[in-house]
């Protein structure tokens, strides 16, 4: 004879289970420990500075993005925010941009100068380690710019975007070549993995590569990657 459980104790079952948790543990701990507490005046002077690549090449690097109007498009790690304005006005009013970014006075900071412009298709969304906290099939293309190496759990971190991709969505990876003579020491000593194993741990993830460029900066890497 089959027993049925009573509807009530599968209530409460669904109440009390524990959430799962990711079993993954952190492959660089303290990473973003800098950025407690920052002040974004002082980090812009940081990011938003000429010898910077990616602040050098921002004009290079939107055009490869080849943004389209109405399009949703999150920065992944947006910092001071200066790409997520760049999208903004690359996607016009039926587009959206999320600026996520682990450090609540980032996010904060772009609001602000979001408000400032008039650019109400920015939102922005402190994230945590183990996610972007970006709604589900929410978005057509996830960018990241010298972030990835800042993903204490990348695995979890992957899977929370891919989960945010629209079906055919693309994520793009800027991030600083990891070269033993050829790098520069502090990223030798900050940045935990080159170019091939970033690859390797997003096409485990879910994802395709479909564009890889190092035609127009020096010292960094573009991929890009169509989820499957």
């Amino acid at each position: 004879m089959m027993h049925r459980t009573p509807r009530w104790l599968l209530a409460v079952l669904l109440v009390v289970a524990p959430a799962w948790v990711s079993a993954e543990t952190s492959v660089s701990p303290g990473i973003n420990a800098a950025y407690q507490d920052a002040d974004p005046n002082r980090w812009r002077g940081v990011f938003e500075r000429d010898g910077r690549e990616v602040w050098d090449r921002r004009h290079d690097i939107l055009t490869a993005l080849n943004l389209r109007p109405g399009m949703a498009v999150a920065d992944v790690g947006a910092g001071t925010g200066f790409f997520a304005m760049m999208f903004a006005e690359a996607v016009g009013k039926r587009g959206l941009v999320y600026a996520v970014d682990i450090t609540p006075e980032f996010v904060e900071d772009i609001r602000m100068q979001a408000s400032g412009l008039g650019r109400r298709n920015v939102r922005g969304i402190v994230n945590t380690a183990r996610s972007a906290m970006l709604p589900a099939n929410s978005v057509d293309l996830v960018f990241t710019s010298d972030t990835y190496h800042h993903f204490e759990y990348p695995h979890d971190m992957l899977a929370s975007i891919h989960a945010a991709l629209r079906p055919g969505g693309e994520l793009v990876v800027i991030d600083f070549k990891r070269i033993p003579g050829f790098s520069h020491p502090w990223v030798l000593g900050h940045v935990r993995a080159g170019e091939e194993t970033v690859r390797a741990e997003i096409e485990a993830a879910g994802f395709e590569l479909i564009e890889q460029r190092n035609d127009f900066m020096q010292t960094q890497y573009f991929l890009r990657f169509r989820k499957q």
